[in-house]
């Protein structure tokens, strides 16, 4: 079973807290920042952290909304079923509409800045990935830091946001899994040509069957499938970007 541990990362605006996993039996491993959705770090994110920490990788998973307070920031039913979610949205979307790209993008600085400096973490690039508002924030750390992040992965994330020039400067290789219900063909083909045209390696795809939050296991959103189909992308993405850091 990997290692995990509660850390505090020191940034411009305060500390974050974070959730760290790790393979067992010391030694020095790939790194990988790993961005939560919007409902923030909780069982279901540090069992995917765990998940991919068994495969060799240190995981860190920092508190989003840290500004407002230690993880939960508000408080999650067990699960996030139809009937709660107006009420944990109305409480999640102004700490989503403060999270601005200038602090994306500090945050992001410190983040990185922790991860790569840690005992356990291999020196060498980093892989990023996020899921939902997370895939935002994955694909704008990449972007502004180029070199240093070799793999980047977003999940059911509104990568688009910021327009096709905010591709340009990624490195990585890159692979974007969407929601059937986020994502039209024509849009999929859209971003294909952004993509094509920044000169990023990368895949994109639409899962099928699968709505908006589909990895996440404790809400109405989940499919099993989907889950497995990003597994299925998300290792071997890592493993062809970082195997020469083991």
């Amino acid at each position: 079973m990997p290692s995990d541990k509660v850390l505090h990362i020191p940034t411009p605006d305060g500390q974050a807290d974070a959730f760290a996993a790790y393979p067992d039996g010391g030694g020095r491993h790939p790194g990988v920042l790993m961005y939560a959705d919007g409902f923030g770090i909780r069982p279901v994110l540090r069992e995917m952290a765990r998940e991919l920490a068994g495969h060799g990788y240190y995981v860190l998973v920092p508190n989003l909304f840290y500004r407002h307070g230690p993880a939960p920031v508000i408080e999650l039913p067990e699960y996030i079923g139809e009937e709660a979610r107006p009420a944990v949205f109305a409480q999640l979307m102004p700490l989503i509409e403060e999270h601005t790209a200038e602090r994306a993008l500090r945050d992001a600085d410190a983040y990185l800045s922790f991860l790569t400096t840690r005992p356990e973490v291999a020196a060498g690039p980093v892989a990023v990935t996020g899921y939902c508002i997370g895939g935002l924030l994955a694909t704008r750390t990449a972007a502004a830091h180029p070199g240093q992040v070799a793999a980047l992965a977003a999940f059911h994330g509104p990568v688009s946001a910021d327009g096709p020039d905010a591709f340009a400067d990624i490195t990585a290789q890159v692979h974007f899994g969407h929601a059937e219900s986020d994502l039209t063909p024509e849009a999929l083909a859209e971003l294909g040509q952004a993509l094509d045209a920044a000169g990023v390696s990368h895949t994109s795809e639409i899962y099928p069957g699968t709505a908006h939050g589909f990895t996440m296991s404790d809400t109405d959103a989940f499919d099993s499938v989907g889950l497995k189909r990003h597994w299925d992308r998300l290792i071997p993405l890592l493993d062809r970007t970082l195997a020469g850091l083991r």
